[in-house]
C-alpha cells in the first residue's frame, strides 16, 4: 500500500514538473513605436551611403528576428498611423487621415488652391482596440509615453478609456529644452534627467515601461511603448553624446551659429537622439533578457515575449530650414505619400518567429492587430472588421513567402496597399506588386495628376525605389487601371477628398460659377440657408456642428443637409453650440458660410444668436 502511495506521489510530482516546464500558453507582447524614425535611420537598413548613426540594440533585435525591407506605416503622419495600429483598421475607415482633425474643412490659408476635407478628431471609444481585446483575454495592458489619438488639445479619450489599465504620459528625456546648446543633464542626484552610468539621460517613458513589466510580469502582458523620440524638437540632453557625433561628423564643437543646413545624415543633434532611442530600446530588451519568468520557472521573460519594432511614419527630413535627416534613396519624408513618408523600420522577434531573417514581403502597421490576436489566441468579436493581414504564419514558417499573407479585402495573396492623405500634401497612393501610383490632387478639370513608378522587379530586385522615373506616359493604361482600383477602395471606405477653394489666389476653371449665399435662419429646431445658383449646381451639403465650441478640445461633426431647390436645411442636434454651413458644387468647389471655418473667422453661428435675430 505504501508503495502505491509513493508511486502516486511521484506521478503527481512528475506531472507538476512537466506542467511547470511547458511554455505558458499566453505570450507577452512588447510593441515599440518610434516617432518619426526614418527607414535609413537604423543601421541595419543602411544601404547606398553609409549612415553615421549607431543603433546596436535595434541591430541586435533584427539579428534575432525578422527584418522587413518593405515595411510600411499605415499613414504618413502620427495620429492616423497610431489609430490604425490600435484599431486594426485603415485610417480612411476610422475617418482619421491626418494629425489634426475634428474641425470644419478649411484651406491652409485664404488663397490656397485646395481645401482639406473634414476628418474625425479622435479614435472613438466605440472602436475596440487591441488592448481591449487582450484585456478581455486575461492580459495586463500598459501604455507609456505618447498617445496622440485623442482630441487635439486634450488627447481624450485617454488610454485608460480604451483598454489600458496602466498608462503614463510624458515627454521623457525629450522634454523641450530652452536652449539646446546648454543646460545639459548632469550626474547630480537632484537632476530630473540625471545621467546614468553609461552617460544617458533618465527617461521616464522608458522607466514607466520597465515599471509596468515588473509590476505585471506574473501575468501575460501587453506593453505599448510609445517614445517621443525622434520627433522634433531636435536636441539632446547628453553633451557627451552630442560631442561624440560632432567628432564623428568632423565638425568643430560647438558649430558656429548652431545651424544644420548640410544635406544628408549630418545633424549631430539628431544622431544623438537616434542613439538615445536605441539605448532606451536596449533597456527594455535587457530587462526581458535578465528577468526570470514567474510563469515559466527556469526561463527568462524574453523567451516568451514577442517584440514588434517600428515607426509611426517616415523620417522628417527638414523643418524651418534645418536639415534633420535624409531618407535617401527613398524620396521625400513625413507628410508625403512618396516612399520616404511611409516606408519605415519594421522588425519582429518572438518565440515562434524565425531568427536572423530578412524579408521583402510587403507588410504594414495595420497588420499588428490580427497578428497579435493569433499569437495570443484572442478571439475577434463577431462582425468586427480588420483591414490588416495576419503575419504569424509568415513569421514562423517562411518570412520570404508572400503567399502566406492573405489580403482581408480579397481573400487572396496580398499584393496591394493604399494610403490616403487629402490634407497638407493632398495625395493618395496605391502600391500593387512592383508598381506604385501617386495621385496628386489639383483644382483643375481633371482634379488630380498621376505619377507611376516601378519600385521593384519580381518583388525584390530593386528598380526605382527612388521614385525618380515617372512612367505614366509610357504606361498610361496601367496608371489608369491602378487609379481605378485606388478610387474603388477609397469609395468603399467612404473616403473624403480635397475641395477646390473658390477664394484661391490663382483662378480655377468654373470658379466664376460658384454659388453665393443669400440668407440663413433658424426655425424651431431647423437651421437653413438659401443660395443663388451662378451656373454650377449644389450636389451635396453638410452642416458642421460642435457641442463644445470655444473650449479646449472642441470637436466638430458633419451632418448631411437636405438640398431642396436653392435651399439646404437640417434639424439641429440638441446641445449644439456652434455650426458652419458647407455646400459642395458639381465642380468640386466648397462654399463655407461663414467663410473658411472657425479657425479663420470669429463670426461663427450659434443657435442662440440666430434665435435672437
Amino acid at each position: 500500500m505504501s508503495k502505491i502511495i509513493w508511486f502516486s506521489v511521484l506521478c503527481c510530482l512528475n506531472v507538476s514538473y512537466a506542467l511547470a516546464t511547458e511554455r505558458p500558453h499566453k505570450p507577452n507582447v512588447l510593441l515599440i513605436l518610434a516617432d518619426d524614425l526614418g527607414w535609413q535611420d537604423v543601421k541595419s537598413y543602411d544601404i547606398d551611403e553609409p549612415s553615421p548613426f549607431e543603433t546596436p540594440n535595434i541591430d541586435k533585435l533584427a539579428k534575432e528576428g525578422v527584418l522587413f525591407w518593405q515595411g510600411y506605416s499605415a499613414a504618413t503622419t502620427c495620429a492616423p498611423s497610431r489609430g490604425s495600429i490600435l484599431s486594426g483598421k485603415h485610417p480612411v475607415r476610422i475617418k482619421r487621415t491626418a494629425v489634426r482633425g475634428g474641425h470644419p474643412p478649411m484651406p491652409y490659408n485664404n488663397s490656397s488652391a485646395l481645401i482639406s476635407p473634414w476628418q474625425a478628431g479622435h479614435l472613438p471609444t466605440s472602436e475596440v482596440t487591441i488592448a481591449e481585446l487582450l484585456q478581455s483575454n486575461g492580459y495586463r495592458t500598459g501604455h507609456s509615453g505618447k498617445w496622440h489619438v485623442g482630441v487635439p488639445g486634450t488627447d481624450i479619450p485617454l488610454p485608460t478609456s480604451q483598454g489600458f489599465e496602466f498608462s503614463k504620459h510624458g515627454f521623457g528625456a525629450h522634454q523641450k529644452m530652452k536652449n539646446r546648446t546648454k543646460g545639459f543633464a548632469t550626474t547630480s542626484a537632484d537632476d530630473p534627467y540625471r545621467l546614468d552610468a553609461n552617460g544617458f539621460p533618465f527617461d521616464d517613458i522608458t522607466q514607466d515601461g520597465l515599471d509596468f513589466m515588473e509590476q505585471y510580469k506574473q501575468d501575460p502582458f501587453f506593453l505599448f511603448y510609445s517614445t517621443r523620440l525622434v520627433h522634433t524638437p531636435i536636441h539632446t540632453r547628453s553633451e557627451e553624446l552630442l560631442r561624440k557625433y560632432y567628432k564623428k561628423l568632423g565638425v568643430a564643437y560647438p558649430k558656429e551659429g548652431d545651424e544644420w543646413s548640410e544635406g544628408g545624415q549630418r545633424n549631430a543633434y539628431y544622431a544623438a537622439m537616434v542613439e538615445m532611442f536605441d539605448y532606451y530600446t536596449g533597456l527594455l530588451i535587457t530587462y526581458l533578457e535578465q528577468t526570470d519568468d514567474p510563469r515559466w520557472p527556469g526561463h527568462k521573460l524574453i523567451e516568451n515575449t514577442y517584440i514588434i519594432f517600428t515607426s509611426d511614419n517616415g523620417g522628417m527630413e527638414s523643418l524651418r530650414g534645418e536639415v534633420i535627416t535624409d531618407n535617401y534613396p527613398l524620396d521625400k519624408g513625413k507628410i508625403n505619400a512618396k516612399e520616404g513618408g511611409v516606408r519605415v523600420p519594421f522588425i519582429i522577434k518572438g518565440p515562434k518567429v524565425a531568427a536572423n531573417k530578412e524579408s521583402d514581403v510587403m507588410v504594414n502597421g495595420v497588420d499588428f492587430y490580427p497578428t497579435i490576436l493569433s499569437w495570443t489566441d484572442t478571439k475577434l468579436p463577431e462582425g468586427q472588421i480588420l483591414d490588416g493581414a495576419d503575419l504569424s504564419i509568415l513569421l514562423e514558417k517562411a518570412p520570404n513567402d508572400p503567399t502566406l499573407v492573405t489580403d482581408p479585402w480579397t481573400g487572396k495573396t496580398r499584393d496591394t496597399m493604399f494610403w490616403h492623405f487629402p490634407n497638407s500634401s493632398m495625395q493618395s497612393t496605391i502600391r500593387i506588386g512592383d508598381y506604385k501610383l501617386v495621385r496628386q490632387y489639383t483644382p483643375t478639370e481633371e482634379k488630380a495628376s498621376l505619377e507611376l513608378y516601378q519600385l521593384y522587379e519580381n518583388g525584390s530586385e530593386r528598380v526605382d525605389i527612388e521614385e525618380s522615373q515617372n512612367l505614366v506616359k509610357k504606361m498610361p493604361e496601367k496608371a489608369q487601371e491602378m487609379n481605378r482600383i485606388l478610387e474603388q477602395r477609397l469609395q468603399k471606405l467612404n473616403g473624403r477628398f480635397p475641395f477646390s477653394n473658390p477664394k484661391a489666389k490663382f483662378p480655377s476653371p468654373n470658379q466664376n460659377k460658384v454659388a453665393s449665399v443669400k440668407k440663413h435662419g433658424f426655425d424651431n429646431n431647423t437651421v437653413w440657408l438659401t443660395y443663388k445658383n451662378n451656373g454650377a449646381n449644389i450636389v451635396n451639403a453638410e452642416l458642421l456642428y460642435t457641442k463644445n465650441g470655444g473650449t479646449r478640445g472642441e470637436v466638430w461633426v458633419p451632418l448631411t443637409m437636405q438640398v431642396d431647390g436653392d435651399k439646404v436645411s437640417v434639424n439641429l442636434p440638441k446641445g449644439t453650440t456652434h455650426y458652419v454651413f458647407n455646400l459642395m458644387d458639381e465642380n468640386n468647389f466648397l462654399i463655407s458660410y461663414p467663410e473658411l471655418g472657425y479657425l479663420k473667422e470669429t463670426k461663427i453661428f450659434s443657435p442662440k444668436a440666430i434665435a435672437v435675430k
